[in-house]
């Protein structure tokens, strides 16, 4: 499979940076998905982890090493808004508002408008982000307050409320929940 390379830790697929290699995974742009680049992975042992904008990110200038040693690696993004049915005055209020007047929060009222990586754990970039140029694959207004935006690996998720002025970090999840939630993507909205 001559069309396929590792380089500095960068997969390339044809000549494009496809994903990028942590560990004994491979962190793959979804709009490289097929059975050719899956096969090449198993063999060279690893795990693919199919993600949106991957080579965005990489074509951006970000520079990965096999072993991200010394680099935080990036978390993937979930941006979670309340789902359309939702009772319209807990839509864009604070969240000290909204934890007075309906309680804690719970992800049965929100739906997952974008999975996916960016360039960054920072949560105002990400801010900026989701209201100047949404990333693809992203399906929600722009990122306002009553929004969560959910930081998360392997290791697990971090939830922060898009607030009046900047985030707070809250407890979201409820009995593996998420999981399915997250599974169910495409049908939330």
């Amino acid at each position: 499979m001559q069309g396929i390379t590792k380089k500095g830790g960068v997969v390339f697929y044809y000549g494009n940076p496809a994903g990028y290699v942590n560990k004994k995974n491979a962190i793959m742009d979804s709009i490289f998905q097929n059975e050719e680049l899956e096969s090449w992975l198993q063999k060279k042992g690893l795990v693919p982890k199919w993600t949106d904008g991957v080579m965005e990110r990489l074509l951006a200038g970000e520079q990965f090493t096999g072993s991200m040693e010394g680099a935080a690696p990036l978390k993937s993004v979930r941006i979670w808004q309340l789902k359309p049915e939702t009772d319209v005055h807990m839509k864009f209020i604070c969240l000290d508002e909204m934890l007075s007047q309906y309680g804690e929060l719970s992800p049965e009222h929100y739906g997952i408008v974008y999975d996916g990586q960016l360039e960054t754990n920072d949560l105002e970039a990400i801010y900026t982000r989701c209201n100047i140029n949404h990333p693809p694959g992203y399906r929600g207004h722009s990122l306002s307050m009553s929004d969560v935006v959910e930081l998360y690996d392997e290791e697990g998720s971090e939830y922060h409320y898009c607030d009046r002025f900047g985030f707070k970090q809250i407890a979201f999840e409820e009995d593996g929940q998420i999981k399915g939630m997250a599974e169910s993507m495409s049908q939330s909205f």
